[in-house]
């Protein structure tokens, strides 16, 4: 069992068109008193990512672990991409934890796209995050207007998933396991070995799903053009990350080598709130590959 002492949820949301966030909570009621911990996974995966980090922290928080809109086993909305907007992706994070009470403030530790959603969380409701950190990415609009032949080579599907409809849809769905196979495991030199089988076939059958193929590419359609969009009226109004903010990523990765990520991560922070982090031993996909790291980081950070 990948979760045990877990409980799933489905979680309506109440913006139209109604959306269902599904995914898993740690504890009973009784552990309502432990910190709460929201947990947000990246692409083209799900909630599954933590499975190695949540069993050494269930002592600690109380987790809610979510499948972001689009992904895994929650609604992939329609054809208009504004509901892929992290904005959007944001407020179903709210809706979640307020589902659970959590109306207060609690911490954050999210993934690749899920650390995107974080990061419009922490902007537009700047009340409830405690604490944030973000696993191997720096802000989407640096990454994009940086870009240069060594970036586009190596986050090719940047450009590739958000290529006009079906395009990107059609290829992807013709080979969904052959995908899965090149793509992830292309993205560090362990290959596919860091990926728990159940794990692994299970973001297989996903991308086996011709919805949930369109929902992952109007993702990344809506940070191409509308996430762009709010992040520079975000900086233009000084809507900033107001929170303490760690950043991690894989020294093997794209991140450690194109980029300054705390210089980026200051560059979108308030003056005055501290932002830190370093480099681990792993390739992109960091909760999978150096699990223990994550969790030392965590029970460190969120005090």
């Amino acid at each position: 069992m990948l979760f045990p002492g877990f409980e799933p949820f489905t979680v309506t949301t109440q913006q139209e068109p109604l959306v269902t966030i599904s995914g898993l909570r740690s504890g009973d009621s009784s552990s309502s008193a432990l910190p709460p911990l929201l947990l947000l996974h990246g692409f083209p995966q799900s909630h599954h990512i933590w499975h190695r980090v949540a069993a050494g922290l269930v002592d600690k928080f109380t987790i809610v672990i979510a499948d972001l809109r689009g992904y895994g086993d929650s609604s992939k909305p329609g054809h208009d991409v504004a509901q892929y907007a992290k904005s959007a992706m944001a407020r179903d994070c709210v809706a979640v934890m307020k589902h659970f009470g959590f109306t207060d403030s609690f911490f954050v530790c999210a993934h690749d796209r899920g650390a995107r959603v974080a990061h419009k969380l922490c902007v537009d409701f700047p009340q409830l995050v405690r604490k944030a950190i973000f696993l191997d990415i720096c802000p989407t609009l640096a990454m994009y207007t940086t870009t240069d032949f060594e970036f586009a080579r190596s986050y090719f599907h940047w450009f590739f998933l958000i290529q006009k409809e079906p395009l990107p849809e059609t290829l992807i769905s013709a080979a969904p396991r052959r995908f899965a196979e090149l793509f992830m495991g292309g993205r560090q030199a362990d290959g596919l070995r860091i990926f728990e089988e159940e794990c692994f076939e299970y973001y297989v059958k996903v991308l086996s799903d011709p919805a949930a193929v369109h929902s992952m590419c109007q993702d990344y359609r809506a940070s191409a053009t509308l996430d762009l969009d709010e992040a520079r009226k975000d900086l233009a109004e000084g809507r900033l990350v107001r929170c303490p903010l760690r950043v991690l990523w894989g020294r093997h990765g794209v991140i450690e080598k194109r980029f300054d990520a705390l210089k980026e991560w200051r560059a979108v922070t308030a003056e005055g709130v501290p932002v830190d982090g370093h480099a681990v031993e792993s390739g992109h996909y960091v909760p999978e590959h150096v699990p223990n790291d994550v969790i030392a980081n965590i029970t460190e950070f969120f005090v």
